[in-house]
């Protein structure tokens, strides 16, 4: 959905008192991580909107070689997933306009991040619209980079 659309369905939620979960993030090579990672976020509160970089936003975060699924492949196969109910997609390099507009209950990232070492206008952000964060476990071995340099180098997972 458009940014708008995810605002006013925010807006939505918030009327029927239910809560709103936000992560965001890249999302390049769908893998267990992701899903695992993405049910409990849902767990967390009654619905659950993750905001995708999109393709431009990929590569200044993570280098010319990426993404390696195009943004409208990304946000599908999110989208497809039973744990989330929404998913946006956002040009600039962090979430900060999508926090600032949807204004969530509660934001949830991978174990690989703590408070500290969010985007810091993020978490300043986060803190003034009293959205509690939380950091969910990774699971362990899995990360795009270790797919792509295991699939470069010809090594099983």
């Amino acid at each position: 959905m458009t940014l708008e659309a995810a605002v006013s369905w925010r807006q939505d939620l918030a009327r029927a008192g239910r809560e709103l979960v936000l992560t965001n993030g890249c999302f390049d090579i769908v893998h267990r991580g992701h899903v695992q990672y993405l049910a409990q976020a849902r767990q967390l509160g009654d619905a659950l909107l993750v905001a995708i970089n999109s393709d431009e936003s990929v590569r200044a975060n993570k280098g010319p070689g990426r993404p390696v699924v195009p943004e409208a492949d990304r946000a599908y196969l999110i989208a497809s997933l039973e744990a989330v109910d929404a998913v946006v997609v956002f040009e600039t390099p962090n979430a900060l306009d999508v926090i600032r507009q949807v204004k969530p209950d509660i934001y949830a990232k991978g174990g690989d991040y703590r408070p500290e070492t969010l985007v810091h206008e993020e978490y300043l952000l986060l803190k003034e619209l009293q959205t509690r964060v939380e950091i969910l476990p990774l699971v362990a071995g899995l990360s795009t980079t270790n797919i792509i340099r295991a699939v470069r180098e010809g090594n099983p997972l």
